[in-house]
């Protein structure tokens, strides 16, 4: 009778070792990978125009909220050349066009260095926590809207990076 009690503990045990592993690893059968996942890994967003990756995109307000830089990375990998439009609607409701030429192969930023290229726009009326709607085409590729996060330009990290005041004071 001993022998049998012995074996069917041992066998009891091994049923829940087993369970306990399926158990407690079973999340990674059923459970999406995380990594997987596509996400924006700073305070900007991003979108890809045709073939164009464009990074990174967010917009910098200055202390009285008169005018925003843009910070943007445009990656072209292709061996085609052409204009990344820019399309926004000012405050006072007219639709302003920026076309700033990518050539092939390159990666363009604007807004990122102190003394780099900069898209400085002094009608957006968008303040600090919102979000700033500008549509994006490459070429004759379709465009896409991006809702572009405002950052003030009092944050530490950002303060070299904001434009100056628009209203001249």
């Amino acid at each position: 009778m001993t022998v049998r009690t012995r074996a069917a503990r041992a066998a009891a045990s091994a049923l829940i070792a087993g369970a306990l592993l399926v158990g407690t690893a079973g999340c990674s059968f059923i459970t999406p990978t995380a990594t997987l996942n596509q996400y924006d890994p700073s305070d900007g967003i991003g979108a890809d125009v045709g073939d164009v990756k464009v990074r990174n995109v967010l917009a910098i307000s200055n202390d009285d909220d008169s005018a925003v830089s843009l910070m943007i990375t445009v990656v072209n990998t292709t061996s085609t050349s052409g204009s990344l439009r820019l399309q926004y609607e000012s405050a006072d409701g007219e639709r302003i066009d920026i076309s700033k030429p990518i050539t092939s192969n390159v990666v363009k930023t604007y807004g990122t260095e102190v003394d780099g290229d900069t898209i400085v726009i002094t009608d957006a009326g968008v303040k600090a926590g919102q979000l700033f709607p500008i549509y994006l085409q490459f070429g004759d590729e379709s465009g896409q809207e991006l809702l572009i996060p405002v950052i003030s330009g009092s944050d530490p990290i950002y303060s070299d990076l904001a434009p100056a005041s628009a209203l001249g004071e």
